[in-house]
């Protein structure tokens, strides 16, 4: 991979302790010294201190500063890094800085990466009071949906910046997203809004040098801590963790302020027994993916008495991200979210992504009931949201939407068989995992028909037993339904705001 272009690097001594601090790109105006914390603003050739940066929590993100990479053609090198709060979480952006001398900002994004680069907008931009989550709006000349609005607290930041926002003061924020992929992220702690407009990117197709090594024993070590609630020891596998259970109590621990906070938990009872073990390793799609969370969550559509339910396993690869694989009433299907929002008809009846037309399959209102391993967002039993699912073919599309925020995921319907064998699960788990694989093949022999009528019968069992199932007090088992269930997954968790 080509070097960066080398630049000048303007070095002054630090305002409050004299240290060396160094301004790699012409486009930062703020720095944080390294040595003092202090936050530095850089106006020509004089440095000024204005205030005091707090420490930044160990996140364990595999990014770091200096780390170096290439997107379109250009090398770009890591330089600063701001960290965020939200309602949804926290997450990382960063201050990258490109061989031309430009700047980026490679940000966290529900589980995947976003890379951006700052716009000015026009003057007419839209002020954060007149942006309604999942409405549509024009920003110079394209159009977007609402995917995101609420408010955002920068927590720490370190290295060089190109923007900064008042330090532990919430500001509004939105985050716009496009048919084509495209997300426009929009802070409001200055006029005009601070903006940058990107597109999702994958780790490994950025060719990243520079990361950090494998995980140390003592970079292990911090990473165990006793369970708030029973004092087991419990240990986070994965660098952006924001919630993880805990496997003696099965107490849900929210990790949002760093292991070294306080953290708070929640209780659940009935632990289900996931077909595919929290921390199994299979082969799918060229990739080899962990399962390190399970959720069982339950539906009910409008008008209907009866739920039904469907359990997600969150999949994890270092350089991928994560994906979910979902096991519904009428098959499997494995989905990832996405940067960009599909358009929808005035209806709503058709969603149209990337040139593709997806058809409404089912509109539904959903609860996680209970949770296993770890999660990027913070999750917690009894978080509701409202669904929507749409099918081209054998592609999906999954609609959420929680209080503040819309996601979407894409993906693909797979077979049992598929799945079985992609995680080497035993014979035993095999017959169950192929429920649904009749609308997924050409045709059936007797044998199919056989074991039809054996899963109808099981159907019938099932749909009595979710009638008088309270998924406030149980955890219901998987109910039947025409169109099966979620194909997405809950993804609002550390969000590119």
């Amino acid at each position: 991979m080509a070097e960066p272009a080398a630049q000048r690097v303007y070095r002054a001594p630090c305002p409050g302790c004299g240290a060396p601090v160094d301004f790699r790109s012409a486009q930062s105006t703020h720095a944080v010294c390294a040595y003092c914390h202090s936050t530095i603003v850089r106006s020509g050739e004089q440095l000024s201190r204005i205030g005091r940066m707090a420490e930044l929590f160990d996140d364990h993100s595999p990014l770091q500063l200096m780390a170096s990479g290439m997107h379109a053609g250009q090398p770009f090198t890591l330089v600063g890094r701001l960290q965020y709060r939200s309602d949804a979480g926290t997450w990382n952006e960063w201050h990258a800085a490109m061989a031309d001398g430009s700047s980026a900002l490679l940000a966290e994004d529900n589980g995947s990466y976003v890379f951006a680069r700052p716009v000015v907008l026009p003057i007419d931009a839209p002020p954060p009071e007149a942006l309604r989550l999942g409405a549509r709006t024009a920003v110079a000349g394209q159009s977007y949906s609402v995917a995101y609005q609420g408010t955002v607290t920068l927590l720490a930041a370190e290295g060089e910046l190109s923007h900064i926002a008042p330090l532990g003061t919430p500001f509004p924020a939105a985050e716009l997203r496009s048919d084509d992929g495209t997300v426009l992220s929009l802070d409001y702690f200055q006029q005009p809004p601070d903006a940058a407009r990107g597109t999702a990117v994958l780790l490994e197709d950025l060719k990243l040098t520079g990361l950090r090594d494998t995980v140390s024993e003592k970079t292990e070590a911090a990473r165990q801590f006793a369970c708030p609630n029973c004092g087991a020891p419990v240990q986070v596998q994965l660098e952006n963790s924001k919630a993880v259970t805990c496997p003696s109590c099965r107490s849900i621990i929210d990790l949002t302020a760093g292991i070294g906070g306080e953290l708070r938990h929640a209780l659940q009872d009935e632990p289900l027994r996931p077909l595919i073990p929290v921390g199994s390793i299979g082969q799918l799609q060229g990739a080899q993916w962990q399962v390190v969370g399970f959720q069982h969550r339950m539906g009910r559509e409008a008008g209907d008495d009866e739920s039904f339910g469907w359990s997600e396993y969150l999949l994890y690869e270092r350089q991928r991200g994560f994906s979910f694989l979902v096991d519904a009433e009428d098959g499997w299907s494995l989905v990832k979210p996405i940067t960009g929002a599909p358009k929808l008809s005035r209806s709503q009846a058709e969603a149209r992504y990337l040139g593709t037309a997806y058809t409404l399959q089912s509109r539904y209102d959903a609860e996680t009931t209970y949770v296993q391993g770890e999660f990027y967002w913070p999750v917690e039993r009894g978080q509701k949201t409202a669904n929507a699912d749409y099918l081209y073919q054998r592609q999906l599309l999954s609609m959420e939407r929680s209080r503040s925020e819309v996601t979407w995921s894409a993906g693909n319907r797979l077979e049992g068989r598929t799945v079985a064998a992609a995680f080497k699960l035993p014979e035993e788990k095999r017959a169950v995992m192929a429920r649904g694989e009749g609308r997924l093949t050409a045709g059936i022999g007797f044998g199919g028909i056989l074991i039809l009528v054996l899963l109808l019968v099981l159907v019938v069992l099932l749909v009595g037993r979710c009638s008088s199932c309270d998924p406030q007090r149980e955890n219901c088992g998987s109910g039947a339904r025409s169109s099966g269930g979620s194909w997405g997954g809950y993804t609002s968790g550390g969000g590119h705001k």
